[in-house]
């Protein structure tokens, strides 16, 4: 704790120093460090202001001062009760958090197994998200959809933006199961049907910076037309980018200047393509890591409606509201969720 109070306190000379004021990028990344500390920094001094106020009455409990001693008796229990709460409130904060948790999220919901049904019910599913999204303050707009026959959606797109959306969404990510009776229907059967909610951090714009150390430049004369200079001078460039081993050339420049300025622009391009398509990869590997096939086997939460209950499978953390549930009412399950990992991470922590 003292030494993530030291690094806040560098952090705060470094917000005035004008050569990172400068900069967009570096204010933005030490601003962003300077909040994501200043929470932990706060319940730290909080915590140390309660030990002072604890040694305060136990040293009373020693003393002469009958009236002290009294009132530190009635005062101890309920500081010490307060010392364990805020304790475990600091070793929350200090588990490390996931770099993707704050970013925005593109939540995908599928129809899976049920036909019309499961249209229906991808249908509710994003009114339930968006009613959620509207209770945090998160902004919410729909990129695509594919209505369904009956209603509802085959597939639909949700962005959502606001703070740590992803880290609070992340764990809808599944098979999400309903029972009940088909819309279409009035003999009163349960029915049985399914849809595929993924929800994937959103791309940010590739930051890529070209070090000119990781270049590697040779010359030689160019070809071909273009009087003497050409054949005469080394005009032509090869760049090779060291790191990656991608190699451009460029001779069609009179100057050799001209052909290094064009490669590198080449270069930068090359690199820059590449990253970005490497970051798609990336979220299309989740994506498909995040889905299965929409079969009613592969659950993570039941909504039961005849019961009217909410079961997650994965903590087994049932709720008997599901009317609430339908309409945006899924904190409880994201805090336990969350609660759930975070355990599991002290838990490796530990070991």
């Amino acid at each position: 704790m003292e030494a993530i109070k030291a690094r806040i306190d560098q952090l705060g000379v470094a917000l005035t120093n004008p050569e990172i004021v400068a900069s967009n990028k570096k204010y933005a990344e030490t601003s962003k460090e300077y909040r994501s500390l200043e929470k932990i920094v706060t319940a730290y001094d909080n915590y140390r202001k309660l030990l002072d106020d604890i040694g305060f009455y136990r040293e009373a409990l020693d003393g002469d001062d009958a009236e002290m001693r009294e009132l530190a008796k009635e005062e101890m229990p309920a500081l010490e009760e307060k010392k364990t709460i805020e304790e475990e409130a600091i070793r929350q904060l200090l588990i490390p958090k996931d770099p993707q948790d704050e970013k925005n999220a593109i939540v995908e919901i599928r129809a899976g197994t049920g036909g019309d049904e499961a249209s229906l019910f991808a249908g509710d599913l994003l009114r339930m998200y968006i009613r959620y999204c509207e209770r945090r303050g998160y902004k919410t707009a729909v990129l695509s959809e594919s209505e369904g026959t009956a209603g509802g959606f085959k597939e639909v797109q949700l962005e959502v933006t606001g703070d740590d959306v992803y880290g609070t969404l992340k764990f809808e990510s599944g098979v999400h199961r309903v029972q009940r009776g088909r819309a279409t229907e009035t003999q009163g059967r349960v029915h049985t049907s399914a849809a595929t909610v993924a929800v994937m951090p959103e791309a940010e714009e590739v930051d890529f910076e070209l070090n000119p150390a990781d270049v590697k430049m040779e010359t030689a004369r160019s070809g071909g037309a273009g009087g003497q200079n050409v054949n005469k001078v080394e005009t032509k460039v090869m760049l090779t980018h060291i790191p990656t081993g991608t190699v451009v050339v460029c001779q069609t420049e009179r100057s050799q200047l001209g052909n290094r300025e064009k490669a590198m622009q080449m270069l930068r391009t090359k690199l820059y393509e590449e990253q970005v398509r490497k970051q798609e990869d990336e979220i299309a590997r989740h994506r498909k890591s995040l889905v299965s096939t929409g079969d009613r086997s592969a659950k993570i939460r039941t909504y039961n409606y005849p019961q009217g209950r909410v079961t997650d499978h994965r903590i087994n953390f049932t709720s008997y509201n599901l009317d609430a549930v339908m309409n945006g009412d899924i904190q409880d399950f994201i805090a336990a969720l969350q609660f759930a990992e975070n355990s599991e991470k002290l838990t490796k922590q530990g070991e």
